[in-house]
């Protein structure tokens, strides 16, 4: 099987089900349950920059936090308990983007039908479905009862009381707002005055957690666990980059961290910038996940750590053998019956659609590959997992890397990323201290059955016997998974890196070996963009990279990171060159002769950076993805690399360019000829052919091995592509010092999705131009911005 980060093959795993569309009893269009509160005291005033102010609130109830705004909007919250700051918190992100969440939460209850109607698509932004099938899924997890189940745990399993605290002060805080304000007279035009603006509950934001807790297993695969529909689009799966240098790699001797975490531009995958305070208990700064009141990557006064995505599996196919006709199947040779769950979803237009769903004692039964024999089950790592919030809520209140270790050995509740980690003495730490199935290479050899699918990417399991179940390490929290002995580590005192490659190569001078493949393949090929994230690295250590003495201080780190290098382009530059000399004239697939002379012309000035006045970078892009494309409709992908990746060599294989194949030829021919079709220069610069709105965005994409990578849901037409809708997000460089934290920043999308915000765009236009925000951490730091905004909120 092969182990991917994300998985996306298993789409092909999608139930059948029939539904049943009934007339309710008393026919009635859909209606909302209405905000009834008085909007008396009226909108908050506009967040334009502006002289610093303070303005206070009415006392409601037994909430207070203040809220200090800062240059850009971003928001410094401050309360004197773990409910207070949950009320800022909800308060700060409601006056910003209220309507991404609103519109999740009707998500989360299964009430897009009803709203939006059944064959609308969801508002999903990795993986966008029909909202009938996105409805069907979330109302088998609510009616499942997992979150009040987990609720009714103590710690570690269920929440803290300090977690309990923060989440119901958010729900509270976010419907503060929404009472002072009124949905009529809401700020963001997206959903002002829609029925689907309500108050939201505690339970909400618990399964907003749990449902990104989910995202790499079956919040990610709805068609195949709700059945119904098509599949949808595949959407961007999120990635990301990761730098913790220790005190051999930094000039002054301090820890430093890069955070570049690629996820989605638009909806509730998004990042929310914040600083959380509670004197003398919390002080984080860093990003969160909408909906989500805690921070997730970030930085304190000695201590800053950032995620990527695991190549690590977070869920098993489990074959079911089918006991024939007694129904059900079989376990040990015991029928064990299948499970029903009976699921009603409203339609906008009164009806009701009904859906049973089969479950067995590893997970929901799924409709692919079932025969008089088999059925398949899916088994979610994460699927009862609310852990993720305490423990990211303990590593912001860490001191030091050992604290650190602690907060995530004792919740072990990390979903599904990588941790990178620096302290103030200059030590980093890699860890894959995520959720993983307990599934060890001695059980795979044993207990792997033939996959129902030939594409998908998972452990596909012999659920007939109790003796193939996910075993259990004497370390873990729960049964099922691994504890925290048997993980992926690395300590170092120069660095460690991850670019969403496997631990194997997190520092080439100690390659990671030993352990389960389930965690990920050893010496496999690096991939371009984990290849140009260690040769940046590389070149600055030794001070080749042009900028200046070797070793990192916070200017190379943020000059480094934008440097927009195309990794592709820059091993094959030669041989593009090579191609150029020797062929003037190139044909298509359909024989079509193509002048290829001023193409090559552009090729071989370009520099090879994908910044905003790049000319040939588009015309790179177009060539190079065209390698990869079958040359006839049913093909296989060509492989077009004239030496092949070697494992003993893994940061300089694989290379080269196959030039005198014709497939090569073929395909600078079709990039050539789209252009004079299209109308389109051959100089055509990303500032000109990706946006996001109305700016232009630099950078290239994944496959091309570019570091802060973008992607657009499209092909190029017109010149111009789809708007960007992944990739770098919130950019955090940290160099942490006796003296406090010096950061920089940039959320590349900017702070709210209100499109008549002044922070909804103020970032990105930053962001186009290679700018960073200097953040404001300390007390002198925050009072001594003159936009300075301080509201103080009660509820």
């Amino acid at each position: 099987m092969k182990l991917r980060p994300w998985p996306a093959a298993v789409t092909a795993l999608a139930l059948a089900a029939t539904v049943t569309v009934a007339a309710p009893d008393t026919p009635a269009a859909a209606t909302s349950i209405g905000l009834t509160a008085s909007a008396a005291d009226g909108p908050l005033p506009s967040e334009q920059d502006g002289p610093a102010t303070t303005e206070n609130l009415p006392a409601a109830g037994g909430y207070a936090a203040e809220i200090r705004r800062t240059e850009y909007g971003i928001p410094h919250i401050s309360a004197k308990d773990h409910g207070g700051l949950g009320f800022g918190y909800g308060y700060a992100f409601a006056q910003d983007n209220l309507c991404v969440l609103a519109s999740w939460v009707t998500t989360l209850r299964g009430e897009r039908s009803m709203f939006f109607g059944p064959e609308a698509e969801s508002d999903d932004p990795v993986r966008p479905v029909a909202n009938l099938t996105s409805d069907i899924y979330f109302k088998s997890v609510a009616d499942s009862g997992v979150v009040p189940r987990l609720l009714a745990r103590p710690a570690p399993i269920g929440p803290t009381e300090d977690m309990r605290r923060l989440v119901a002060g958010y729900a509270a805080g976010y419907n503060a707002y929404l009472r002072d304000t009124g949905v009529a007279n809401l700020p963001d035009p997206t959903c002002r005055g829609q029925a689907w603006v309500r108050p939201i509950t505690a339970t909400d934001v618990w399964h907003n957690l749990l449902d990104l807790n989910r995202l790499a297993g079956g919040s990610g695969l709805k068609e195949a666990v709700a059945g119904g529909g098509g599949a949808g689009p595949d959407g961007p799966a999120p990635g990301s980059n990761a730098w913790a240098l220790g005190r051999q790699a930094t000039r002054d001797g301090h820890g430093m961290l890069l955070a570049d975490p690629h996820f989605p531009w638009n909806g509730i995958r998004r990042f929310y910038q914040v600083q959380l305070t509670i004197p003398g208990v919390l002080d984080v700064a860093g990003a969160s996940l909408y909906g989500t009141p805690v921070v997730q990557i970030g930085h304190n006064a000695s201590i800053a750590w950032t995620h990527t995505v695991s190549h690590a599996h977070r869920f098993s196919v489990y074959r079911l053998t089918l006991a024939g006709g007694r129904g059900g199947y079989l376990v040990d040779g015991k029928t064990e019956p299948m499970g029903r769950q009976e699921i009603e979803v409203r339609l906008k237009d009164g009806g009701i659609v009904t859906r049973a769903l089969p479950t067995s004692r590893y997970g929901p039964v799924l409709a692919a590959g079932q025969s008089d024999e088999y059925a398949y089950a899916l088994a979610d790592v994460n699927a009862a997992n609310l852990r993720s919030a305490d423990t990211w809520l303990a590593m912001a209140k860490a001191r030091n890397l050992k604290e650190l270790r602690a907060a995530q050995d004792t919740y072990q509740g990390l979903p599904f990323v990588y941790t990178l980690a620096t302290d103030i003495g200059g030590t980093t730490t890699f860890a894959d201290a995520s959720v993983v199935p307990h599934v060890t290479d001695a059980m795979a050899r044993r207990c792997t059955v033939p996959s129902p699918d030939p594409s998908l990417e998972a452990y596909v399991l012999d659920g007939s016997t109790s003796a193939c179940q996910w075993g259990k390490d004497g370390d873990a929290v729960l049964p099922g998974i691994f504890g925290p002995g048997s993980q992926p580590r690395l300590t170092r005192a120069d660095y460690v890196a991850n670019s969403n490659n496997t631990p194997w190569m997190t520092n080439p001078a100690a390659p990671m070996t030993g352990y389960d493949e389930v965690w990920g393949k050893v010496r496999t090929d690096v991939e371009p963009r984990p290849r140009v994230s260690l040769d940046m690295i590389d070149r600055r250590l030794s001070g080749t990279d042009g900028l200046g003495p070797r070793g990192f201080t916070l200017d190379t780190l943020s000059a480094t990171v934008r440097s927009k290098r195309n990794y592709t382009f820059e091993l094959l530059r030669k041989d593009v060159a090579a191609l150029c000399r020797d062929h003037r004239v190139l044909k298509t697939a359909a024989g079509e002769r193509v002048d290829v002379r001023a193409a090559c012309r552009t090729l071989t000035a370009w520099d090879g950076r994908a910044t905003l006045d790049g000319e040939g970078a588009i015309l790179w892009r177009e060539f190079y993805t065209g390698l990869g494309r079958p040359t006839k409709p049913g093909e296989p992908i060509w492989r077009w690399w004239r030496v092949p990746f070697d494992p003993d060599h893994p940061l300089t294989t694989p290379r080269g360019l196959k030039r005198d194949a014709p497939q090569v030829r073929q395909a600078l021919a079709e990039a050539v000829k789209s252009f004079e079709d299209g109308g389109m220069p051959l100089t055509l610069t990303p500032g000109q052919a990706q946006r996001y709105g109305s700016h232009p965005i630099p950078g290239c994409t994944e496959a091309e091995g570019c570091f802060d990578r973008v992607r657009m849901r499209g092909r190029l037409s017109g010149g111009r592509y789809p708007d960007v809708d992944t990739g770098s997000t919130f950019m955090m460089a940290v160099e942490l010092t006796p003296d406090g934290p010096r950061t920089r920043t940039i959320l590349t999308y900017s702070l709210s999705a209100n499109p008549s915000s002044p922070h909804h765009a103020d970032q990105t236009a930053l962001f186009s131009r290679g700018g960073w925000v200097t953040e404001r951490f300390t007390e002198a730091e925050i009072k001594a911005d003159p936009r300075l905004r301080v509201t103080t909120v009660r509820g």
